[in-house]
């Protein structure tokens, strides 16, 4: 199904070039002389690249429809990930390098979303926080946190992220897993 470029709206998924994109962010640009155009950030959904593409307005793309379905991380043999569909209890192996940058917020019984596009698996997307353990910091003195200091900590996944000063091994952290970043102890 073709959709105009006057139509496009954000996480919106379009065929470009042969690949498939999503649309991260758009704007309708009317200059004084000239028609009217579409400035457009898109990302690739296999690889995560990001480019900046201009459309005449009213040019036409291809939609591509994303579903996206739930699944149930189980564990890692050191090759692949496997999940099972909760609603067929169908097992999948997926290979790490397809996993990607999500295996280190993967805890073993995780509910995680995996998309689909035109039948292809495209990509596993974690849940937006996670609790995970502290296996490993350095420990935090006292006066520490009067300029609101950070410190890396290995998390139980293998992730490493900034934490304030009074995080300790052993502690539970909620983290953001868009942007790995520290939201507070559990």
């Amino acid at each position: 199904m073709a959709v105009s470029t006057n139509n496009l709206k954000n996480g919106m998924c379009v065929m470009h070039d042969g690949k498939m994109w999503i649309v991260v962010e758009f704007q309708h640009v009317k200059p004084g002389k000239g028609g009217a155009f579409v400035r457009t950030k898109l990302k690739e959904l296999k690889t995560g690249r990001v480019l900046d593409v201009t459309f005449r307005a009213g040019e036409k793309l291809e939609d591509v429809r994303v579903e996206t379905k739930r699944m149930q991380y189980l564990y890692n043999d050191g090759a692949a990930f496997h999940f099972m569909d909760q609603d067929t209890y169908e097992q999948v192996e997926l290979d790490k390098d397809f996993v990607g940058d999500a295996a280190q917020w993967l805890k073993e019984n995780d509910e995680v979303q995996i998309m689909i596009a035109g039948g292809e698996m495209l990509g596993v997307e974690p849940p937006m926080f996670v609790e995970l353990g502290v296996t490993d910091t350095d420990p935090g003195f006292k006066g520490d946190t009067v300029q609101g200091g950070t410190k890396p900590a290995t998390l139980e996944t293998g992730a490493v992220v900034q934490v304030p000063m009074f995080v300790e091994p052993g502690d539970t952290l909620k983290i953001d897993t868009r942007d790995g970043r520290y939201i507070t102890r559990v």
